[in-house]
């Protein structure tokens, strides 16, 4: 897939939030429309001013899918520790499902992790029920770290995942 990984422009903020809600909502991933999550998923502006928001854009534009990256000292870190940068909310549409947008998504948040100073693996949290997602992380090296594992509510059980960079690309 020829696809194009950038930071977020100011005029895509509505529309990715309106794909990672979808995204989340569509995956049965949340308690529906009136889950209080679905705001911090649409609140893409603020997190482009607290962390870095990249985009998956086609060749004619149409945006595909998003990932926020969130380096040492951001607040939008949830499991990270001082050597580490992560990633959350990686959503990609309908329309790019299936044709390597959230790989291309997360080597881009792997690379980010691997340029920055003093940074020596990449973490995530996932629900159990993305599946297609631990498969991304598992083929770019993502290992399970159960004993990160936790629950930002009562009842929602993440996994968590570590990719060390010390190792080659």
């Amino acid at each position: 897939m020829d696809v194009t990984i950038r930071a977020a422009a100011p005029a895509e903020h509505a529309a990715l939030g309106a794909i990672t809600a979808e995204a989340y909502l569509g995956d049965g991933l949340l308690d529906g429309p009136g889950d209080p999550y679905l705001a911090r998923l649409r609140a893409v502006e603020r997190r482009a001013a607290e962390a870095e928001v990249l985009v998956a854009v086609d060749p004619e534009g149409a945006l595909l899918g998003g990932v926020t990256y969130a380096a040492p000292g951001t607040p939008w870190r949830d499991i990270a520790g001082p050597d580490e940068a992560e990633f959350r909310m990686l959503a990609v549409a309908r329309a790019g499902r299936g044709r390597g947008v959230g790989e291309a998504l997360v080597r881009a948040c792997v690379e980010r992790a691997r340029a920055a100073e003093g940074v020596r693996a990449l973490v995530l949290s996932t629900q159990p029920a993305m599946l297609p997602a631990h498969r991304i992380y598992r083929r770019l090296g993502f290992l399970r770290t159960p004993e990160r594992d936790w629950e930002p509510v009562p009842g929602l059980r993440l996994m968590t995942f570590r990719l060390p960079l010390e190792g080659p690309a």
